[in-house]
């Protein structure tokens, strides 16, 4: 894909965006790339799904508003969505609870590109299977999927284009169809011997940063702050670099990353497990860059 092609795609969903407006009171979470699979030995999100749950348990309770910037569930490895919700129960009745209190919305990723089509929303998004309870509960109820949204800081006037960012790679956003039946059919078996799925941004490096590029040069053309996912790569840039946030991913070895707006600062966390004296364990929450302010101006080119 050219980069006129990914230049097209961005400016079209950003175009078409539904815009949420935020302000100094505003408390947001951004999340990205959990890739919840069916429990199995090739699901990415089991070793992380215990500190996920905190994290978002914590900003359940703290009046965070949570937006799924993508690819949350691995539709790309897993032929059922049912097979996810019936392994994750306590996680989605959580995500419930949010979309319930109108603090939840979701973007659609490559991984889980299928959640666009309104035959997939009316089959599995409007309910879920709670093996506690032994029925079907309410899960997103109506639920509106985004490919992209912009939330608009009323005292600035600053937006941020939010997007899951395969949208400047050929597999995962033009020939899709195709990169899942790879992932599902050869490189699911295949990582089993440690062997890493070439198809994937997060896990080709070269790609990764193919990726990013495209995206920051659309970012400094439109001079538009852009968050997104997809990269697996965590980055909070400096007021002398283009502003792309990437909130980073669930399945990091050990630890989740996200992004938090809170009283008009970005900044970006990071969650693990780690120990203390008496030798008990407790999940942390710890920021790993520099907050960045929300002001009318996010980038000032070096001179």
């Amino acid at each position: 894909m050219s980069s006129l092609s990914t230049f097209s795609r961005l400016t079209k969903i950003y175009r078409s965006c539904k815009e949420i407006p935020i302000d100094d009171s505003s408390k947001i979470v951004l999340i990205s790339d959990c890739h919840r699979g069916d429990g199995s030995w090739v699901d990415n999100f089991t070793n992380n799904q215990n500190i996920y749950y905190a994290a978002i348990k914590y900003y359940y309770e703290n009046g965070y508003t949570y937006i799924d910037l993508g690819d949350s569930d691995d539709l790309w490895k897993n032929k059922k969505f049912f097979d996810i919700t019936n392994v994750y129960t306590d996680i989605f009745h959580l995500l419930h609870e949010f979309y319930q209190d109108g603090r939840y919305y979701l973007i659609y990723g490559n991984h889980d590109i299928e959640k666009r089509t309104p035959c997939f929303i009316q089959k599995n998004l409007q309910r879920y299977y709670d093996s506690h309870t032994e029925r079907f509960e309410p899960l997103f109820d109506n639920i509106e999927v985004h490919e992209g949204l912009i939330l608009k800081h009323q005292e600035t006037q600053t937006t941020f284009f939010l997007v899951h960012g395969h949208q400047g790679d050929l597999i995962s956003d033009i020939f899709w169809r195709v990169g899942r039946l790879l992932t599902r059919y050869v490189w699911r078996r295949l990582e089993l011997f440690g062997h890493k799925d070439p198809t994937s941004a997060a896990k080709n490096y070269e790609k990764e940063r193919k990726v990013e590029r495209k995206i920051k040069d659309w970012v400094e053309a439109n001079n538009q702050p852009v968050i997104a996912g997809h990269t697996h790569r965590p980055t909070c840039p400096q007021e002398d670099e283009p502003p792309y946030f990437n909130d980073g991913s669930c399945v990091h070895p050990n630890c989740i990353t996200c992004i938090e707006i809170v009283h008009s600062e970005i900044t970006l966390m990071k969650w693990d497990i780690k120990t203390r004296e008496d030798r008990t364990f407790f999940v942390d929450r710890e920021p790993i860059a520099l907050p960045r302010k929300i002001t009318q101006n996010m980038y000032r080119r070096r001179i």
